[in-house]
């Protein structure tokens, strides 16, 4: 079982915010001490001997992050390209799939609307098509439907692991056996889903999966990672390279890197991908099942006691839930409620229908207040907020 204690005393935020109720870990989490005492160190050597030297220092550290990260989604480390958030690491692998005039492009009827705004845009240019996967009856991805809507020209299929308005995990690897069948690539959004939920790309199949380091990882901001299928880190072009990404080899010649490190550019925030592998290594360490189990408890605790309050509607959609709980409260605007518990030292946040704009349009909703709850959240925490909510 989860030693709480021991992550609660790990966690500084605690430490200067006695009473803090923190349920945002779907937005940017509270990071361990070990990952702030890693940013700060190496901050303090550049400061000291300037940034060359003090990554040159680090290389076996930097080299360790990509072996972390692939402990943890059972990948090999050449097939992870390291970035500074999942929107570019979606966008980096996305606008890298040849596309031409016919080609149809699918897309989660939960989409990030980061992912879709790229997906119209480079139809658009080329003269392909964007299409909806359909939901079910539960609101996640409906396979009956996606494998009538398949054919050879779906070149790419966006698949979003967990959506940012609700506790909602779609088949990711359902979804990707019927997308594979016509020979289509699938870019698995998992911003949501690392850090919360088990994330093995052997048995999920996917080509590629992007992933940010703020939230449940509770690492930096300006991090993230790319996976990239072995083959597909060997063999893809990425549309942008520099002398990282690939060698120049002669005036009018370069070679690629033979891995998915094509995916990046030598210039890079170090500090923060320092303290990224710091993150994804105390995970491994207290334990990933360990802290998955904790938080779907206390977001499924969330998910029973909220809806007994009057005037109270939990929205969370699906069949499997993850750690966030999305709800509304009658009569009360989203925001207003997020201002009135941060009052009470209480932090959530508001998914607005601009991000999630399909999914929220169809439910009618504008916006819903969403709470997210790490493992280091305990239930006496989880009761006052509760009881605050109630109290509106």
């Amino acid at each position: 079982m989860l030693d709480v204690d021991r992550v609660r005393a790990d966690t500084p935020g605690y430490d200067s915010l006695s009473g803090m109720v923190f349920l945002d870990s779907a937005g940017s989490s509270l990071p361990p001490r070990i990952v702030l005492d890693t940013v700060i160190d190496h901050l303090r050597r550049e400061a000291e001997v300037g940034g060359y030297r003090a990554a040159n220092e680090r290389l076996d550290d930097l080299a360790g992050v990509k072996t972390a990260i692939g402990t943890l989604i059972n990948a090999a480390p050449s097939s992870i390209a390291l970035s500074d958030s999942a929107t570019r690491s979606w966008a980096d692998f996305f606008y890298s799939v040849p596309l031409a005039p016919g080609d149809r492009v699918l897309i989660s009827g939960s989409d990030y609307a980061s992912n879709a705004i790229a997906a119209i845009q480079r139809a658009r240019a080329v003269g392909a098509r964007v299409e909806r996967i359909p939901s079910d009856g539960s609101g996640q991805l409906d396979l009956d439907a996606m494998a009538e809507l398949v054919d050879e020209r779906v070149k790419l299929v966006s698949v979003l692991h967990v959506p940012t308005n609700g506790g909602l995990v779609n088949p990711a690897a359902e979804a990707t056996r019927i997308a594979h069948s016509v020979g289509a690539l699938v870019l698995l959004d998992a911003c949501q889903s690392a850090g919360q939920i088990p994330l093995d790309v052997a048995e999920l199949g996917v080509d590629a999966l992007s992933v940010t380091g703020r939230k449940w990882l509770r690492g930096p901001r300006g991090t993230g990672f790319l996976y990239l299928r072995p083959e597909l880190a060997m063999s893809m072009q990425p549309q942008r390279l520099d002398l990282h990404s690939a060698e120049w080899t002669g005036p009018d010649e370069f070679r690629l890197a033979p891995d998915a490190s094509r995916f990046e550019f030598w210039e890079c925030d170090v500090a923060a991908r320092l303290g990224l592998g710091a993150a994804v290594r105390y995970l491994l360490d207290l334990g990933p099942e360990e802290v998955y189990a904790a938080i779907a408890a206390r977001a499924e605790y969330l998910r029973k006691a909220l809806p007994e309050l009057p005037g109270v509607t939990v929205r969370d959609l699906g069949i499997r839930h993850s750690g966030i709980v999305s709800f509304t409260v009658d009569g009360i605007d989203p925001l207003v409620i997020r201002e009135r518990l941060a009052a009470q030292d209480i932090t959530v946040t508001v998914s607005h229908a601009s991000s999630t704009l399909l999914d929220m349009t169809d439910r009618g909703l504008a916006s819903v207040v969403r709470a997210s709850p790490h493992c280091f959240v305990d239930y006496d925490e989880l009761d006052r907020f509760v009881a605050a909510v109630a109290a509106l």
